[in-house]
């Protein structure tokens, strides 16, 4: 998978999504498959737990089916996921 801008255009449920920064605390460390989304939140299946996670609060690395790992910003990927689509960003690099 080529790793550009792009990617927040990606549907991400059915990946498997690690927390790895938040200034939730209690969000740190969780990790599973994503299974729903929202304009605001992730659900991520953790076991036989669901989790809600703010998106905008958190950063998460993506694990997609090919084997990339992405690290990606929350507050990048906060609106509902078919807006996401048509969202523009511009490059940084």
């Amino acid at each position: 998978m080529n790793v550009t801008p792009d990617i927040i255009r990606f549907e991400f449920i059915g990946t498997e999504a690690k927390i790895v920064r938040s200034s939730s605390r209690g969000y740190v460390g969780i990790k599973g498959r994503v299974i729903d989304e929202t304009r605001n939140t992730f659900t991520i299946l953790q076991g036989n737990e669901r989790k809600k996670i703010v998106k905008e609060v958190s950063t998460f690395q993506f694990k997609f089916p090919d084997g990339t790992v992405v690290e990606i910003d929350g507050a990048l990927l906060v609106g509902r996921p078919e807006d996401r689509l048509k969202k523009q960003v511009r490059r940084l690099w």
